[in-house]
């Protein structure tokens, strides 16, 4: 295919109505802010325009997760690209030995306005939902702090839902962190931003609906010529068209349901083959690394 077609979708409830109070509490966080961490699974559609018109113009640091899936042969966003203002650099080790003395250099050599009597650094960490800014808070504490886990992290969006108060996860430089919800644009420039961005787990899965994000990223995979699916499924070829995939994934992971069917003799139990199960065994496959390493951008 040479271009997918969404069908007139409509992204608007896709978006939790929380955001917009949770964007509120961090323009009040950002008051104390030294520098912010954006953390971001995909260098482009992963990052939101509206975090950096209403965070303003402090030293910023990009940390890009999941370097290990991503295509060696596609380049992230360079650092100083994107949206907004201010310092960034852009931060691709997949353990973040550097975040700690590449944020104090930072702050070192930018001006604090009216903190610069204080010794700490308060570090604001933002992102889409489901990216890993919690999960990056505690590592940094175990790292620095040997400390355990300060902030809950999970595997879906919406495990943080406000802003929380501050997280030490260094003594020397004394700093702190803070933890925030994920924040998605209000509203998307394209259906296809938000489709990548459902694919990495910033929206659930059942607001946009499995079946067109497995399409999708079928889609995805063959414009790349990424067709790591084919070995992986045992297929005879690659497939331009979702069907033949997912019955061909329901059928050998078992993938099955039992349906009541209504005759003239009574009701008669049938078991057919799950394709949404299917399409989630898909999805499932792409986020753990299972069909290559491939970068959406």
């Amino acid at each position: 295919r040479e271009r997918f077609e969404f069908g007139g979708r409509d992204v608007a409830s896709w978006f939790p109505r929380h955001m917009a109070k949770g964007l509120r509490q961090m323009r009040l966080a950002l008051r104390r802010a030294d520098c912010l961490v954006e953390r971001s699974h995909i260098p482009l559609s992963g990052r939101n325009p509206a975090l950096q018109e209403a965070l303003g113009i402090r030293p910023h640091v990009l940390v890009l997760n999941k370097m290990d899936l991503a295509d060696p042969r596609r380049q992230p966003v360079s650092a100083g690209a994107g949206p907004g203002g201010g310092q960034r650099r852009c931060h691709r080790s997949p353990v973040p030995l550097q975040v700690v003395p590449m944020v104090a250099r930072l702050v070192a050599d930018g001006p604090r306005y009216h903190r610069a009597e204080s010794s700490e650094h308060n570090i604001l960490v933002i992102g889409v939902p489901n990216v890993g800014k919690s999960s990056l808070i505690n590592s940094l504490r175990r790292l620095h702090l040997k400390k355990g886990n300060a902030t809950a992290v999970g595997g879906e969006p919406g495990i943080t839902k406000a802003v929380l108060s501050r997280i030490q996860v260094c003594e020397k430089p004394l700093m702190y962190l803070v933890d925030t919800p994920g924040m998605l644009p209000p509203r998307l420039g394209d259906v296809e931003t938000g489709m990548k961005l459902a694919l990495c787990g910033a929206i659930h899965d059942h607001l946009v609906g499995e079946d067109v994000m497995a399409d999708y990223l079928l889609y995805s995979l063959n414009k790349q010529q990424q067709f790591r699916y084919v070995q992986h499924y045992r297929l005879g070829q690659p497939c331009d068209h979702i069907e033949p995939l997912l019955k061909h994934v329901a059928l050998s992971r078992g993938r099955t349901q039992k349906v009541k069917v209504l005759t003239g003799t009574g009701n008669v139990n049938m078991m057919m083959l799950n394709y949404p199960a299917a399409a989630y065994e898909f999805l499932r496959d792409f986020r753990a690394g299972r069909l290559g390493r491939v970068t959406l951008d």
